[in-house]
């Protein structure tokens, strides 16, 4: 049974095997671990939180603040080996691995350098210059940002478990909050290791870190005004939170970064054989088959002009054609299984609601060619590659979260404006093209419904960090569908957990407080 971390000690919940949720290998079936939160004092945790972790960060001064993010990063690094093993069993390869494991570090690495660059040595932030309000220069306004005496609830979703926690604690610990992590079950015990590397390191003040491995839908019940609810997972999930009685009576602030229908754009200018085309064709085999297509940033529309349908749609699938499929822990394997085999069914049952309205050009839902392991024990699927009616509703609508791409043809600009707009707001979206006219344009009716757009062109595309990879000093998050929440953008994510107050008063009290 998987142990939670309350209150600075490990916990068992009181369920039996039978009563938790098993959670199994994704390559063999074989069982992990078990998970529930029964008989775990939820309650006593938060509080713990808000009355130890809280005062002992807010005490502390942003740079005091950072160097914990610097050894919180060294720890995981000194120990990542491990994680990396532990990844294989939720289907990630190698490169997936790094791809979690060490962007979290490179994530608090990254905060540490910039709160230390770009914030005080301070416990609270004095935005400035100050305003006048009178008439004279006796009386003036600035805005104090200070911590909020709560806690970030951290719900998360499986396909990034250690990525995300470290990403949602290094703002918080910034922020002077302490962390409660909730994981999604299918990959709790990768997180779990993680939260039992940092407690073993003995880094963190008490009562600043802790895991609650099961449900925690009582415990939405516990959260108040200074507290943050942090979450990451499905479109629908978010939208049942956003209404939860107690969230809505006591104005807790929800952040969502939800799933999305993301796309990318092929422009007229770009023509097949050509280095940006390949360029184009990289990025959508990268992100389909990346953790196997499991990222909330992975292209899941593909829009190329009428023209040039059968050569992108040749193309990629020729690409497709050399990935291997099978037990990530075998060397030539690019691809391992998505994490559970009810992930597989809800993929299978989303490629067929989008095929509907076209055809599969590449791949069978249905069974595939694995390396090194069982294709019906594991939760193997093929690359799917599907080519559909860009005026249906269901490539539009129905994420595919899996190794899924759908291509449409548009027929002119405003059509593929359009067409992007259906997704109803995605986190990311990419654009191919060296035509900055086109892309001018194109961007006006694209930018109000993506949270970030990744503009790929001959003169970056042998530098870019790629479609679906959030970078700390950007926004992460979208409009819409995709939660209409914000995390990262630099030292605006961290702010953004805290209490922004507006100062009247005498100069003489405001250059006292800097």
């Amino acid at each position: 049974m998987l142990k939670s971390y309350l209150q600075d000690t490990w916990a068992t919940p009181t369920a039996t095997p039978d009563s938790a949720a098993a959670v199994r290998d994704a390559v063999t079936g074989e069982t992990v671990c078990h998970v529930s939160s029964e008989g775990l004092d939820i309650a006593g945790a938060f509080e713990h939180a808000r009355r130890t972790g809280g005062p002992t960060l807010r005490a502390l001064t942003f740079h005091q603040r950072a160097s914990l993010l610097d050894e919180i990063a060294a720890a995981v690094r000194a120990r990542r080996e491990e994680l990396y093993a532990l990844s294989t069993r939720a289907g990630a390869t190698l490169t997936d691995a790094r791809y979690d494991v060490d962007g979290g570090i490179r994530v608090l690495r990254d905060y540490a350098d910039r709160a230390r660059a770009e914030l005080p040595d301070a416990p609270y932030l004095v935005e400035g210059p100050a305003e006048r309000l009178g008439r004279g220069e006796d009386f003036l306004g600035v805005h104090l940002v200070t911590p909020s005496p709560g806690l970030v609830l951290q719900v998360n979703a499986f396909n990034f478990p250690v990525w995300a926690p470290l990403e949602k604690l290094a703002q918080a610990v910034l922020a002077g909050m302490p962390s409660v992590v909730k994981p999604a079950t299918p990959t709790a015990y990768l997180t779990e290791h993680l939260v039992r590397i940092l407690s073993e390191a003995g880094i963190l003040p008490l009562g600043t870190l802790q895991i609650v491995v099961g449900s925690v839908r009582p415990a939405l019940d516990l959260l108040y005004e200074q507290d943050v609810l942090s979450f990451t997972g499905s479109a629908a999930t978010a939208a049942a939170l956003r209404t939860h009685p107690n969230l809505v009576a006591r104005s807790v602030r929800f952040n969502a970064e939800a799933d999305s229908v993301n796309a990318i754009v092929l422009a007229p200018d770009v023509p097949p054989g050509s280095g940006l085309f390949t360029a184009f064709v990289r990025e959508v085999v990268t992100e389909m088959t990346v953790k196997a297509g499991q990222k909330c940033t992975a292209i899941r529309r593909v829009f190329v002009p009428r023209v040039q349908e059968s050569a992108a749609l040749d193309a990629i699938a020729s690409e497709l054609a050399g990935v291997t499929i099978g037990n990530p822990a075998s060397r030539d394997v690019r691809m391992g299984p998505v994490v559970s085999l009810e992930q597989r069914h809800d993929v299978r049952r989303s490629v067929r609601a989008i095929a509907e309205s076209g055809r599969l050009v590449h791949g069978d839902p249905d069974k595939v060619r694995v390396v090194d392991a069982d294709p019906e024990r594991g939760a193997f699927l093929d690359t799917l590659l599907v080519s559909a009616d860009p005026d249906a509703s269901a490539p539009h609508e129905v994420e595919p979260f899996g190794p899924v791409a759908t291509v449409m043809a548009y027929r002119d600009t405003v059509h593929a404006t359009d067409l992007m707009a259906r997704g109803r707001g995605s986190l990311a979206a990419s654009v191919v093209s060296d035509d900055l006219t086109w892309t001018t344009r194109f961007l006006q009716g694209a930018a109000p419904w993506h949270g970030r757009l990744h503009l790929l062109d001959s003169t970056n595309m042998g530098q870019t960090t790629g479609h679906g990879s959030p970078l700390p000093a950007l926004r992460h998050g979208g409009p819409g569908r995709a939660g209409g929440g914000s995390e990262m953008a630099g030292v605006h994510g961290i702010v953004d957990l805290m209490q922004r107050t507006a100062l009247q008063a005498s100069p003489r009290l405001l250059d006292s407080i800097r």
